[in-house]
């Protein structure tokens, strides 16, 4: 993956297939490569280069380990995408929807359309005491057991759909259990950022064409917080996924690709 110099930090990225130009913004705490399991290959065959990124506070990308802001991730994506040819669709999901969404308002001209998949305008009271718990853990030391954390993380990310089938549910306890491991102070960073903005009403002023995708078992961004989202762009398009949780870009990959697709091929029209 090319490591490239751009708004002032190291970012590493990857590019693939051949046709219009689609971004794919990671949530916290995830590296890019997390998209290329489901979501690069099928929008590959469906004719798109495909480009995912490290956010800032993610190796190789810089970790930016004092402190990171939702406008320095915006200006990293801006500048990535003006290196590799923008304007650019541009895909995130929970953090990377608030990046695609605040890209939209600030950087227009970068965007052709915006999708967001688990996006919320305002801070969630329960995600944001466990954003503090997980910042305390960091800052005192503490590395809990990656079986407990592995479990904790399949609870709180994953519907009660998919953990209902124990094969399954123990397919997800074994992924996130292997890729359990030590925060670093990048990570750290980035769950430091501010979240306390309700940005519902700035999201009015956003006039680029744009999907919200809500994921109606989502515990970490329940499904109204996105529509809320969708409700207060003006020319959003709102679709609910059934039967998965946060991950449910993973969970349902088939059913979020083609919604996905469909749209950024502009052959998706407004629901909800």
């Amino acid at each position: 993956m090319p490591l490239v110099s751009l708004n002032g930090i190291q970012l590493n990225y990857d590019v693939t297939g051949s046709g219009p130009l689609v971004l794919l913004v990671m949530g916290s705490g995830s590296p890019g490569r997390v998209w290329r399991t489901y979501q690069v290959p099928a929008l590959v065959k469906a004719g798109f280069t495909v480009a995912t990124v490290d956010n800032r506070g993610i190796a190789p990308s810089s970790e930016s380990a004092s402190g990171i802001t939702m406008a320095q991730l915006v200006g990293d994506t801006a500048a990535l995408i003006e290196h590799l040819g923008a304007p650019a669709h541009v895909v995130g999901t929970s953090m990377g929807a608030r990046v695609v969404a605040e890209l939209a308002l600030a950087c227009p001209d970068v965007v052709r359309k915006a999708v967001m998949f688990a996006a919320t305008a305002r801070p969630h009271p329960v995600t944001s005491a466990l954003s503090k718990g997980e910042q305390a853990l960091y800052d005192k030391g503490i590395q809990l057991p990656p079986e407990y954390s592995g479990a904790i993380k399949a609870m709180l990310n994953l519907s009660p759909h998919t953990l209902a089938d124990p094969a399954k549910a123990q397919e997800w306890l074994d992924i996130f259990e292997f890729a359990s491991g030590k925060s670093t102070a990048g990570t750290r960073a980035q769950l430091g950022m501010d979240r306390s903005q309700d940005r519902r009403q700035a999201y009015g002023a956003i006039m680029v064409p744009s999907l919200v995708v809500g994921f109606a078992d989502d515990q970490m961004v329940p499904p109204q917080f996105s529509r809320e989202v969708a409700e207060a762009i003006p020319t959003a398009t709102y679709t609910e996924i059934e039967r998965c949780g946060h991950y449910g870009y993973l969970e349902r990959p088939d059913e979020v690709n083609r919604v996905l697709i469909d749209f950024l091929s502009g052959s998706a029209g407004r629901q909800g």
